[in-house]
């Protein structure tokens, strides 16, 4: 008796962030499997998939934001849920899709007594059960070595671009908004044949979303400056470079993030800044009381898409982006 093996897509998807997975669904061309998430009278998480996954190549897919009631560790924990239910479901591949990574900033030591909570997350999804990690834009690139298994880093770069050569003018410069961002800020530069500047900044230490920007190393006076970075989270920085820029003589001032947190001031912030448009992904659920004129929300359900049927169909995920989805 001869036995053909026959690979199943499957892709489920949580709570944080289902107007994206439902994207991503129908550029791949299927429906989202059902999950049966609930929560508990206690809060527990529950999921119980709607039909046999038995050998099934399934990806998984949840934010890592807060959405509606969800926190950030509400939303871990749910993808961690399920997971494990495709675990012990006999799925013969499990690739945990995350379009925003938690606790991506806390990759490292800064100071004493510090977790490296970005180290943790990878292995809760190893010790889950997952078999690969998908992520777009990550904070640092030392992050896809956390995890022992395959990591398929994103990037939104193909969007934003697209974004930025139909809506801005000439003479544009991109501009990082700190020194850790430049080697981002001079791939933008380069695909948009642009000139590229740096915003100095200093974190007040001991303070937390606290930023002050120092100097600009760059020609902007009467350009148009474009600042690039992976977040957006307090503004804070992105606010305080586009003051400085304009103090330097930009004719204007815009911004471009993939990953749109926006927490806390941020949106009083943007409203009352020097930036004249804030453009971001939907990697990251968007709630009406922070949609604001300032901001332009992309969709990158295309590239997640792509990605999942590149790995699916086991051909090249760096191919899509040419090799520039390397940090």
């Amino acid at each position: 008796m001869e036995f053909v093996s026959k690979n199943t897509l499957h892709v489920v998807s949580g709570r944080a962030n289902m107007p994206l997975a439902e994207k991503v669904a129908r550029h791949l061309g299927v429906g989202l499997g059902e999950t049966n998430l609930s929560d508990f009278a206690s809060g527990e998480v529950h999921c119980r998939f709607g039909e046999s996954v038995r050998g099934a190549d399934m990806f998984i897919i949840q934010t890592h934001g807060a959405s509606g009631g969800m926190s950030v560790n509400d939303a871990i924990i749910e993808h961690l849920v399920m997971v494990d239910a495709a675990r012990r479901a006999s799925v013969k591949r499990i690739t945990a899709v995350m379009p925003f990574y938690g606790y991506a900033r806390q990759d490292r030591k800064a100071d004493g007594r510090e977790p490296i909570t970005a180290k943790l997350v990878a292995n809760m999804f190893a010790g889950a059960g997952a078999d690969r990690l998908m992520s777009l834009d990550l904070h640092s690139g030392q992050i896809q070595g956390f995890f022992d298994q395959p990591f398929d880093h994103l990037v939104a770069m193909p969007v934003l671009v697209d974004y930025l050569v139909s809506n801005m003018g000439e003479e544009l410069v991109v501009v990082s908004p700190d020194a850790g961002r430049v080697k981002v800020a001079e791939r933008y530069a380069n695909v948009l044949h642009a000139d590229l500047a740096i915003v100095h900044k200093r974190r007040v230490r001991g303070v937390k979303n606290v930023v002050e920007a120092k100097e600009v190393v760059g020609e902007v006076s009467g350009r148009t400056c474009v600042l690039i970075d992976d977040m957006i989270d307090t503004g804070g920085t992105m606010v305080a470079a586009a003051e400085v820029l304009v103090e330097r003589g930009a004719q204007s001032v815009c911004a471009a993030a993939t990953h749109g947190v926006l927490s806390g001031p941020a949106i009083d912030r943007l409203k009352n800044s020097v930036i004249s448009k804030l453009v971001i992904t939907d990697t990251l659920p968007l709630p009406p009381e922070k949609q604001i004129d300032k901001i332009e929300v992309l969709t990158v359900a295309a590239i997640i898409g792509d990605a999942i049927d590149a790995v699916f169909r086991n051909t090249s995920v760096s191919e899509i982006f040419g090799g520039a989805n390397q940090l």
